[in-house]
């Protein structure tokens, strides 16, 4: 039995924080391929640090079994046209910095062609279907503490940013900058939230407030007001405990401050710690590898799931081998909050989306799209579908479906 009455926590981090700037940039790179070339090959990591921007990774632009040198050609075509690009997400993410400038910052690229042994192993043919990109597990989860279905921790702290970045871009707080970090600890009462107990938002910020020194007292008056905003009044009490810029000053921030390197916020692009994790990253992977599709997929499940009110809570594991079609497992955990047998689940789900095989994925959920760029910050769940494709693991088609079957 889990326990009902605990005190828990959850991080994010703002479209400006170096590992946020990183994964933005290598997703950009995904969406330059899947546009060019819907069954592209993309594995891209990202560095970035003063002044520096750096490519590297394994790619492939053409069709699989197309001509080596149609491939070949268009792979370096799209690859010339990737510095605008990328230095174009900078430029709207804000950085125009003396470390680090969208149009001053040093470019490097150093993407190659993919592994021809990782693409026997994953291309269709008239013998197999297409392939796991790699082995490994990934998780899906859902909660009812939230109308997005997430984590109430997590989905907060995501919030806060978000607003912050708002009216940073809009200039009505003109003295944040780019990069920042929230945090959101809540009292849990019955398995749902019945106080915020604590807040933290580190915040990049200008010199000057007016002609005032920016002090954290001073940051904190500035924004406190979004924060209270995007949170429930009922959360917040008097005893709920504030820290704004709790080390001081934070004027040296985003990629010159600290480095900055794809996927290493995996925790704060899922559930925030509430569920487990397999551990492989999304941003500048395109969908044929299941760290990203899978795990997509699993959220998709899992959200049908609670939406449909057969759980609160449900978690769901799937695991594959690289180069085999069919998952080698799939698990699915209602935590002791079920309507209906989890065993069951375990069957019905994968057939509602074509055996939950690497293709079935992509297609079932339209992930062949340059729709990633925009998942690299905030998170990739507890969003809204778009009208262009994007975080289409969002939607609860199946919640109707699952209610009749149940």
């Amino acid at each position: 039995m889990s326990r009902s009455n605990y005190i828990f926590t959850s991080e994010s981090v703002s479209e400006g924080h170096p590992d946020k700037v990183a994964d933005r940039i290598s997703d950009t790179v995904v969406d330059a391929f899947l546009a060019a070339e819907p069954e592209a090959r993309v594995a891209c990591e990202t560095l970035v640090t003063t002044n520096r921007i750096v490519l590297a990774g394994e790619v492939r632009a053409g069709k699989p079994g197309g001509s080596k040198a149609e491939n070949k050609a268009l792979t370096k075509e799209i690859v010339r046209g990737l510095e605008p690009k990328v230095r174009a997400a900078i430029k709207e993410i804000g950085y125009e910095q003396k470390g680090f400038h969208w149009s001053k910052a040093k470019f490097a690229c150093h993407l190659h062609e993919q592994s021809a042994h990782i693409a026997q192993g994953v291309d269709a043919s008239d013998k197999k279907d297409e392939g796991a990109g790699d082995q490994g597990i990934m998780f899906g989860y859902a909660c009812d503490e939230t109308p997005e279905l997430m984590p109430a921790t997590l989905q907060y702290s995501h919030n806060i940013l978000q607003k912050l970045a708002e009216v940073r871009h809009s200039g009505e707080c003109a003295v944040l900058e780019p990069d920042a970090k929230s945090q959101v600890t809540i009292r849990y009462e019955n398995g749902q939230p019945a106080e915020i107990l604590q807040i933290v938002v580190s915040t990049q910020h200008k010199k000057r407030i007016g002609l005032h020194m920016a002090t954290p007292k001073r940051i904190e008056a500035a924004i406190r007001p979004y924060v209270e905003g995007v949170l429930p009044s009922g959360l917040l009490t008097k005893k709920t405990k504030w820290h704004v810029n709790p080390t001081g000053r934070f004027e040296i921030g985003g990629p010159d401050g600290d480095a900055g390197l794809t996927g290493r916020k995996i925790i704060v692009d899922t559930y925030g710690g509430a569920a487990p994790h397999g551990g492989g990253a999304f941003s500048g992977k395109d969908p044929t590898k299941v760290d990203r599709s899978a795990a997509y997929a699993c959220r998709y499940l899992a959200k049908n799931v609670v939406a449909a009110g057969l759980a609160k809570k449900c978690t769901i594991q799937i695991s594959y081998a690289i180069g085999v079609a069919q998952p080698l497992s799939f698990y699915v955990d209602l935590h002791d909050t079920g309507e209906i047998d989890p065993a069951k689940l375990e069957t019905i789900l994968p057939e509602l989306i074509g055996g939950a095989t690497p293709r079935a994925i992509r297609e079932h959920l339209a992930l062949n799209r340059p729709i990633y760029a925009r998942t690299a910050a905030y998170g990739h769940f507890g969003r809204r579908p778009d009208n262009e494709g994007g975080f289409s693991w969002e939607k609860t088609d199946l919640a109707d479906t699952l209610r009749k079957l149940a």
